[in-house]
């Protein structure tokens, strides 16, 4: 739970301790600024995977929060205790205080009920203050009031009160909310993804594309006909199966430019990815069921660049990635452009 401090003690106004899907750009994603070097991924296994999606989906909601550091806050708030409850009412994941809930809380899950012990909730919740937070530093910083990371101001701003950044013209001098920072940014590698969410990795020796997962996934369910497991109708599944947990970053298999990047009905969260002319024909790959997305529209991908997370939306019967390949705009069979056949 973090307190507004002056002169070293605690002020009578008590906040919870947050910060704030990157690429979306919605919501208050205006702040643009540096984000020290943090990365959009979030490390497999890490959190728990009914936790996985919100930490992801509030982790994009600006450029400057990631979900790393959403995940980060959560341990030092409340050690992942979703029914905690601080010495002065700071309730929950995020541990927001009753005032300030019910200001940012909503209800993200759909149960009828916006609480700060629904984890859901109280994640998404803790997104939108801390991307305003960040917010908030970008305009002290463009109208020179403030200097500094953005990323270490907005969790300071969190810990001392946007009006000390302001005051102090950057970093509050107060040992509490410095130690607080240091104390994020430490947990930040813990749950970030080693993976390579900006791109620039490489086709394989010999290969048109590159494993759209890291690793050596198994296939679940080839590219053919079969009984749909959802419509229960015999139909061409379309791509390729991957068995992998959710949250897994889903990553471009070659170079191209983002045209979809959106809900698809029966594909749920779905990312399409043009590549151009290969030997005289149009290709283009998609990306499905996925539990959020990390890019959009119009926006150039490299090989190897997360572009989402694994999931399991629209029709679905369990995490999974669902992986085509289009010629002509026409499905053919992933399995020979990823070097599996």
């Amino acid at each position: 739970m973090a307190a507004w401090v002056v002169g070293g003690s605690v002020a009578a106004v008590v906040l919870p301790l947050i910060l704030i899907v990157g690429a979306s750009g919605n919501g208050s994603g205006d702040a643009q600024a540096d984000v020290n070097g943090v990365s959009g991924g979030l490390k497999s296994g890490a959190v728990k995977p009914e936790y996985v999606p919100w930490i992801l989906k509030s982790g994009a909601q600006c450029d400057v929060i990631k979900p790393a550091v959403i995940a980060a806050q959560i341990e030092a708030e409340s050690g992942w205790r979703p029914d905690a409850v601080s010495p002065v009412g700071a309730q929950g994941l995020s541990q927001f205080m009753p005032g300030t809930w019910t200001t940012w809380g909503k209800d993200e899950d759909g149960n009828g009920v916006a609480s700060p012990f629904d984890a859901a909730d109280a994640i998404m919740a803790q997104g939108r203050y801390d991307c305003f937070l960040a917010k908030d530093v970008e305009g002290y910083k463009a109208h020179g009031e403030a200097s500094g990371e953005t990323l270490d101001l907005a969790l300071a701003a969190y810990n001392a009160g946007p009006d000390r950044i302001r005051q102090f013209h950057g970093m509050p001098p107060y040992t509490e909310t410095q130690n607080y920072v240091v104390r994020i940014k430490s947990l930040i590698p813990k749950y970030e993804s080693v993976g390579d969410t900006q791109g620039g990795g490489k086709l394989p020796d010999g290969q048109r594309m590159a494993m759209p997962l890291s690793g050596n996934p198994p296939v679940t369910s080839p590219f053919g006909m079969r009984m749909h497991p959802i419509l229960h109708v015999w139909k061409l599944h379309t791509g390729i199966d991957f068995g992998v947990p959710a949250g897994t970053p889903f990553l471009a298999a070659r170079d191209g430019k983002v045209t979809s990047a959106g809900w698809a009905n029966g594909y749920g969260n779905r990312v399409v990815i043009s590549h151009g002319t290969i030997d005289g024909k149009q290709i283009s790959t998609t990306y499905n069921h996925m539990s959020a997305i990390s890019v959009s529209v119009g926006q150039q991908v490299r090989v190897g660049q997360q572009v989402g997370a694994v999931g399991s939306t629209g029709f679905s019967t369990g995490p999974h990635a669902h992986f085509e390949v289009m010629v002509n705009g026409q499905y053919v069979d992933p399995a020979p452009w990823l070097g599996l056949k």
